[in-house]
């Protein structure tokens, strides 16, 4: 589940354009409402990302993150294999069912509404058994695989930035263990991107591995995505 869905932060971890919306400044009042969570609301009421999902059936505005890494980077392609992990509350799902993907498999702790067109697991990723069950769903090695996982917050934010950087490893090493050749990798990072070691590791196994920020980011958040493309061939 993207760490922007909502104030409540939790393990995991989801359309283009709204520069020209115009929008209706909302305030929120509520004194009873917490000053993260006062502010939260406010910011989804103004959020032209949050009205544009609303409006085109987007289960979460970060969907439209998705939609614009594929965009730049093209990675999205008729008849792939993809493996969401983290993928509540099921936006990027529903991208890569809608773009074309052969099977689409979801992975999340937290419970998933049924997607038409996808398999999902409620399952814990760092479960030793997690891994085999996702594979054996999928039928095949996956073309795609994308993590938009974010941890709970403990409100320090260097604290947090380092548990959800685990979680992209975890990531990570199932991308580099299962990716079919040619495949791509698609995690969430934070401001300094993964771990060196684990960064030396992605370009080891793909061809290519870069760092971008889509406008459905908001500026304020300290994330970014890193794609890497190319699996290569094990050695």
């Amino acid at each position: 589940m993207s760490d922007e869905e909502e104030p409540k932060r939790r393990w995991t971890g989801k359309p283009a354009g709204g520069g020209g919306d115009r929008q209706m400044f909302t305030r929120v009042k509520n004194k009873k409402v917490k000053e993260s969570s006062r502010n939260w609301l406010k910011r989804q009421l103004n959020d032209p990302y949050v009205a544009k999902a609303r409006a085109e059936g987007y289960r979460a505005r970060a969907a439209y993150k998705l939609i614009e890494l594929d965009e730049q980077f093209h990675f999205m392609k008729r008849g792939a294999r993809v493996i969401d992990l983290g993928a509540a509350p099921g936006g990027w799902l529903q991208v890569a069912v809608a773009r074309g993907a052969l099977k689409v498999v979801g992975v999340d702790l937290l419970p998933i509404e049924p997607l038409p067109g996808a398999i999902l697991f409620q399952m814990d990723l760092l479960a030793p058994e997690t891994p085999g069950v996702l594979m054996g769903a999928l039928g095949g090695q996956p073309d795609i695989v994308l993590s938009d996982m974010a941890a709970n917050t403990t409100g320090h934010q260097r604290t947090d930035q380092i548990r959800t950087g685990a979680l992209a490893e975890a990531a990570a090493e199932f991308a580099i263990d299962h990716c079919a050749p040619g495949g791509t990798f698609v995690t969430k990072a934070f401001q300094g991107g993964l771990d060196s070691a684990l960064l030396a590791r992605l370009k080891q196994a793909f061809s290519t591995v870069k760092h971008a920020k889509p406008p459905a980011s908001r500026a304020e958040s300290a994330e970014i995505y890193v794609v890497a493309q190319g699996r290569k061939p094990p050695a």
